[in-house]
């Protein structure tokens, strides 16, 4: 299952050697979030079926616009990428193979984004400004949080650094990953500042949860 996919998510697949994509998760419709979704045209040729992708009814009418070879009932060709679209509602619990997942509404500056709960184990929160209290309250304890923080400075549609371990500190997950972080953020220096449950991720992290406890691999 993919949470959205960047410009650059061929190169990802193929350095993490994913060989099947059953589901997208969309948690907004930025080019940041979305322009990678025509390399999905590999696995929806080699699966023979649609690609199915969960989002706001907003998100997909832009994935429509943006994508509509990829979005009709029958691709002109064989080997055009074919999409399923299907709206979700915040706080709905929905399921995709016996997977619960849960969108949960987040402020990303003016505009309403997707953060998700996968199978309350993982709560994916990217893109955001702010976490309501409601939100904080539903996801208490989680066993990995992974949260949005662009950098130090203040920005006005992203957490800060600071923010996110503020936030992080009313959650209380197991594990804390800050995401989304920009080229401001030295990665080294930034860690030994942190919390000792609050890590930064990078590429190709990998994280086992297991009984609600969570552990590193690579």
């Amino acid at each position: 299952m993919l949470v959205d996919a960047t410009p650059d998510f061929r190169m990802q697949a193929l350095r993490a050697d994913i060989g099947r994509v059953d589901a997208v998760l969309l948690t907004h419709s930025h080019a940041d979030h979305v322009l990678g979704l025509d390399d999905l045209r590999v696995f929806t040729e080699r699966q023979a079926r649609k690609m199915p992708l969960y989002g706001s009814s907003s998100s997909l009418a832009d994935i429509q616009r943006v994508f509509p070879y990829a979005c009709t009932e029958k691709p002109a060709w064989a080997s055009l990428p074919s999409f399923e679209l299907r709206p979700i509602e915040p706080n709905v619990e929905f399921q995709i193979s016996g997977f619960k997942c849960r969108a949960v509404p987040l402020p990303h500056g003016r505009m309403t984004v997707f953060g998700f709960v996968l199978n309350g184990a993982v709560a994916y929160l990217t893109d955001c400004n702010a976490v309501s209290p409601e939100v904080i309250d539903s996801i208490q304890g989680i066993p990995v949080l992974v949260l949005d923080a662009l950098r130090h400075r203040p920005h006005p549609t992203h957490l800060t650094v600071a923010g996110a371990v503020k936030i992080a500190a009313q959650i209380q997950p197991g594990l804390t990953l800050l995401t989304h972080l920009c080229h401001e953020v030295d990665h080294a220096a930034v860690e030994t500042e942190l919390p000792a449950d609050v890590r930064l991720a990078y590429d190709q992290m990998q994280i086992e949860v297991t009984n609600g406890e969570s552990r590193k691999l690579a």
